[in-house]
């Protein structure tokens, strides 16, 4: 009976050693959820449904109005099956970049438009993620945010094939919306600048150049976003104090000043923030 025992001890211990080296079996993906996260457990990469995604009506976002119109129109082609481009959100930070994307997917999410969020560091896992979402009925926007790439970064070239490179053509029910506060998402130094070569009298600028400029060359629309002026900053402001419920007069304007003072910055970020922290629930 011992015997027996023992037998069956290392039957077991040989079958959990089995089981690691088979492939793990990929989670099941939830397709009724509106918006998804790449995420990676055990070095295999997955599609996770977001629960309780952020939602944000258009209305909220103040000062930004030709970027509405803008990124509103491109969704609303690409949702319609017509030619749609590839959006960049560039500036400053706080001024609405991330935010614009999700109210506009927040606005057509109810007309089959998914969200995907892929992480910079996830990246080389782009082609991987398109190959679970080209062939769905759906209409995904990949959602890239705060992007940017230091010296010796190569994980970008998996985003510069996707947008156009690669030998696979784009598929139709899948558009890229990214936010950088590079304009060109990778530094430029002096030294690229420096590093030219001459022939025949023409100054030609290095191959480096043509290279950090190439990524954002793929995208079709950009959209610039700068610093809010005094006066933009304090109509945010006044938006969120009242959107929370609050009373706004020359007392709290005042607060309002003194608030983005000690912050140090004027955006529409900054104004939710003095909302937050003024308000109080009733």
């Amino acid at each position: 009976m011992a015997t027996m025992d023992s037998i069956i001890d290392r039957l077991d211990q040989l079958l959990d050693r089995a089981e690691r080296l088979l492939p793990a079996t990929d989670p099941t993906i939830d397709w009724t959820a509106q918006a998804f996260r790449w995420r990676t457990a055990n070095g295999r990469g997955f599609l996770q449904a977001v629960r309780h995604p952020h939602r944000v009506a258009l209305e909220a976002l103040q000062n930004i109005d030709a970027h509405k119109e803008a990124l509103v129109r491109n969704t609303r082609r690409f949702i319609e099956g017509k030619p749609a481009n590839n959006v960049l959100l560039t500036g400053a930070r706080g001024t609405g970049k991330s935010t614009l994307i999700k109210a506009v997917w927040n606005t057509f999410s109810d007309q089959d438009l998914k969200l995907v969020e892929v992480d910079k560091a996830d990246l080389p896992n782009l082609s991987d993620i398109l190959v679970l979402l080209e062939e769905r009925p759906e209409h995904f926007i990949v959602f890239c945010d705060d992007l940017s790439f230091e010296e010796g970064d190569i994980s970008y070239k998996a985003l510069k094939s996707a947008l156009d490179g690669s030998i696979a053509s784009p598929a139709e029910n899948i558009v890229f919306y990214a936010t950088s506060n590079r304009r060109h998402l990778l530094p430029q130094t002096m030294r690229d600048n420096l590093d030219v070569s001459y022939e025949e009298g023409e100054l030609r600028p290095s191959d480096s150049i043509e290279e950090k400029t190439s990524l954002s060359d793929r995208f079709g629309l950009w959209l610039s976003f700068y610093p809010f002026s005094q006066t933009e900053y304090l109509a945010a402001a006044r938006y969120w104090v009242e959107a929370l419920g609050g009373h706004w007069d020359e007392d709290v304007e005042a607060e309002a000043l003194l608030w983005h003072r000690t912050r140090g910055a004027r955006s529409g970020r900054v104004a939710w923030q003095f909302a937050r922290d003024h308000v109080d629930p009733a």
